[in-house]
């Protein structure tokens, strides 16, 4: 009789790191016994034992560093995802998650805009009337609600959930978390739509008459003041991978812009309507825009094509941290997703709100699985599975933050403000070597007027005295003149080239009988 033993905690731990070194290997090794060169048999040795040092190091880290692992909602056989509802859902998840999902109805004060910080513990909500709330996400607790008593049309947070900018009837005004009205923008007029660049602490904003301002918040400077010149918009969004802003106009074109550029750095056409919605991949290489006509397509940056288009409507658009992509047209909200992960984007998740509710905004809270949905009844949310990170890194947003870590980070990124010359479409230039430049073909002004200075100093040689007879003015002139002449010559050359008739040269038939013809042997 055998008796097998159970694997002890060790071997288990062991075997799983096995498979997933195997996840980070680049293949197969290769076959050095075959090779007979010594050196290079030694030189790929090397390489390959720091290939798999490497590996076991990617293995440990996501051992220890990602404990919890993603998943996307899965159907029994030929059950289609997107037919399941939020009330199976809540039914079958645990307490905590079934707490995120709910509706707060205002019927007062809507339609409702809203935002996250980037950790998910905070929420601004502001409705169109005037109403504005600060919700703490993790304890279900609204830190604060003010009523402004006019019109209220964007909110979005700062650097961190101390301050948040509201863009209300003429300007756009500052708060501290606690309602304190800190600033108003009167430089910027009356804004539709704004955006924060967090790492570079810039406040861009986008006004009734198409003008893009960009105010740096750390100091008050106002950075750029930039026309469009495409009529007005309230679709804008800002690319997270290099800080560019994203403009599209009721035209059909996007236009794409920095700070520092009085012109558009990319402008494109998209639609043949105007742009309805627009929202980039949290890497910064996707990008979905949403037209008139129906259509949402989905945009490759890297090479400015199309990857694909989507039917359907859409007022809203938003990515989650895992690429789903989530669109809203009327009462109904659609989770798109790339589950195979060859960028080919299928219906994932449907939900509709109550009948007659006008989505304004959807907008998918961070490390979390949930997606947030302001109507014009309140607002909303629901459960999303596998649309949030589920590892976070507390040095980017750290969930459990204290006050003390908010204070340093403030500090810190700060130091690391970066300036306004460093967004570009294509960060991995900065410190990089400007190439050469060719040299150019000089211009007509230019070769005159170094042939003039040529001849001048022609003019100028000294001339040796000689006897007999060979230091005469005559000589001297002559000799003078045969050196203007030799410092002419190669600029004459240069422009001055007589082409020669070849059997390739195409004549006009009128002057075609006047060629020499060759004598046939």
């Amino acid at each position: 009789m055998v008796v097998k033993s159970n694997p002890t905690t060790d071997e288990v731990i062991s075997e799983e790191m096995d498979m997933t070194k195997k996840k980070y290997l680049r293949g197969e090794g290769a076959d050095l016994k075959a090779l007979k060169d010594k050196k290079l048999q030694g030189q790929l040795a090397v390489k390959e034992d720091l290939y798999g040092k490497s590996a076991a190091a990617a293995a440990k880290a996501e051992k220890w560093l990602m404990p919890s692992e993603g998943g996307y909602l899965e159907g029994d056989g030929i059950e289609k995802t997107w037919r399941i509802k939020q009330d199976a859902i809540a039914s079958e998840v645990d307490i905590l998650s079934s707490r995120k999902q709910f509706d707060i109805v205002l019927p007062d004060f809507g339609p409702y805009t809203l935002e996250f910080t980037p950790s998910g513990c905070y929420m601004a909500a502001a409705g169109r009337k005037g109403h504005i709330a600060i919700v703490d996400m993790q304890n279900m607790i609204a830190i604060k609600e003010l009523q402004v008593r006019e019109t209220v049309r964007d909110v979005v947070f700062l650097h961190n959930e101390q301050f948040f900018a509201a863009a209300q009837k003429k300007y756009p005004y500052i708060y501290s978390r606690d309602g304190t009205e800190l600033h108003c923008l009167k430089e910027h007029g009356a804004v539709l739509k704004l955006q924060f660049l967090r790492n570079h602490f810039l406040l861009a904003s986008i006004n009734k008459f198409g003008q893009l301002r960009y105010q740096d918040v750390t100091t008050g400077q106002m950075v750029s003041n930039l026309r469009t010149g495409l009529g007005r918009t309230d679709v804008m969004q800002v690319n997270p991978f290099n800080g560019v802003l994203a403009v599209g106009h009721s035209g059909g074109t996007l236009s794409m812009w920095k700070p520092t550029s009085a012109a558009p750095l990319v402008k494109m056409l998209c639609h043949p309507g105007p742009v309805t919605a627009l929202a980039f991949h949290p890497n910064g290489h996707l990008m979905a825009t949403a037209g008139m006509e129906r259509k949402i397509k989905i945009w490759d940056l890297r090479k400015f094509e199309i990857l694909q288009t989507l039917p359907g409507h859409c007022k809203a658009l938003d990515f989650s941290q895992k690429g789903l992509l989530a669109t809203a047209t009327g009462s109904f909200v659609q989770v798109f997703g790339d589950l195979s992960g060859s960028q080919n984007y299928s219906r994932y998740m449907t939900h509709s709100v109550a009948k007659g509710y006008q989505v304004k905004k959807v907008a998918f809270r961070p490390y979390e699985d949930v997606l947030g949905i302001g109507h014009s009844m309140g607002w909303s949310s629901i459960l999303i599975p596998g649309s949030g990170e589920p590892n976070f890194d507390s040095w980017v947003a750290n969930p459990f933050e204290t006050s003390k870590q908010r204070r340093e980070k403030e500090v810190h990124s700060l130091l690391d403000k970066l300036p306004p010359e460093t967004i570009m479409l294509d960060p991995t230039k900065i410190g990089s070597v400007r190439p050469a430049r060719k040299k150019e073909n000089p211009t007509k002004v230019e070769i005159e007027a170094e042939m003039e200075a040529a001849i001048e100093a022609a003019k100028n040689i000294p001339m040796k005295k000689k006897t007999k007879g060979r230091s005469k003015p005559s000589k001297i002139a002559k000799k003078k003149q045969e050196a203007v002449e030799k410092a002419k010559k190669p600029f004459l050359e240069q422009h001055t080239k007589k082409r020669k008739l070849t059997d390739e040269t195409q004549l006009p038939k009128s002057l075609e009988r006047f060629v020499r013809k060759k004598a046939v042997a």
